[in-house]
């Protein structure tokens, strides 16, 4: 399956978490910053990026639990892209998406400060 299928099929089948994130960022909703969903990035997708801001941010759920040491992994690949990744639960989000929402702005204010 091509890139484009993949992200496509992960676009479609968004958990909550991601949908409820996606409403706060998408349309430049959020301080005027544009994000992307699922973007290719070398051998990973990334669930949320900003180029603007070189940020990627990645919802972690149950299917992360036990796999601490993989994401450790992708996240160093992935800063070595120049972003800057920034991880959360999706209780997180879904219990304060707000806060996570105000977390992911001031990323973005100090990277493009």
């Amino acid at each position: 399956m091509d890139s484009t299928a993949t992200a496509r099929r992960l676009r479609q089948s968004s958990t909550l978490a991601e949908k409820t994130l996606w409403a706060l960022v998408r349309n430049r909703r959020l301080g005027g910053f544009k994000f992307v969903r699922q973007l290719p990035i070398d051998r990973y997708f990334a669930d949320f990026v900003c180029e603007a801001g070189k940020l990627i941010v990645e919802l972690d759920g149950p299917a992360h639990d036990g796999r601490e040491a993989y994401d450790a992994k992708r996240t160093e690949d992935l800063e070595r892209f120049g972003y800057h990744v920034l991880r959360f639960r999706n209780e997180k989000v879904l219990a304060d998406p707000g806060g996570t929402a105000d977390d992911i702005l001031a990323a973005l204010r100090s990277a493009t400060a």
